[in-house]
């Protein structure tokens, strides 16, 4: 996700779904999902993209959306910040995905 236009560098309060690829553990929102032309704006997108579940409101203020590897395959979640539970996957091996980093991945092709 990136700052809303107009943000002043404080903390952004979007609500989304999140996904996450299967195959490589990049993590988007639906939103981001559809403006880059990957998932329809009334469906889910195609594999390896998986809903993370978790609220249909989640907001990165309050939540911390994490990925672990597991079985050769990326697998995530949503986990409400600073409660027990999420020092517990922590613990476990779990990354949390830094907000910088939820976004929609470079088209193929595409020069850095």
């Amino acid at each position: 996700m990136r700052p809303l236009d107009g943000d002043a560098g404080g903390t952004v309060l979007l609500m989304a779904l999140f996904f996450i690829d299967t195959s490589s553990g990049h993590v988007a929102t639906q939103h981001q999902l559809v403006a880059a032309g990957i998932s329809p704006a009334a469906g889910l997108p195609p594999r390896p993209w998986l809903r993370i579940q978790g609220t249909g409101d989640a907001t990165t203020m309050w939540y911390a959306v994490m990925r672990r590897q597991e079985k050769g395959i990326f697998i995530g979640t949503l986990v409400f910040r600073h409660s027990p539970h999420h020092s517990l996957l922590l613990e476990r091996g779990w990354e949390e995905i830094a907000f910088s980093e939820i976004s929609a991945p470079a088209p193929s092709g595409a020069s850095a």
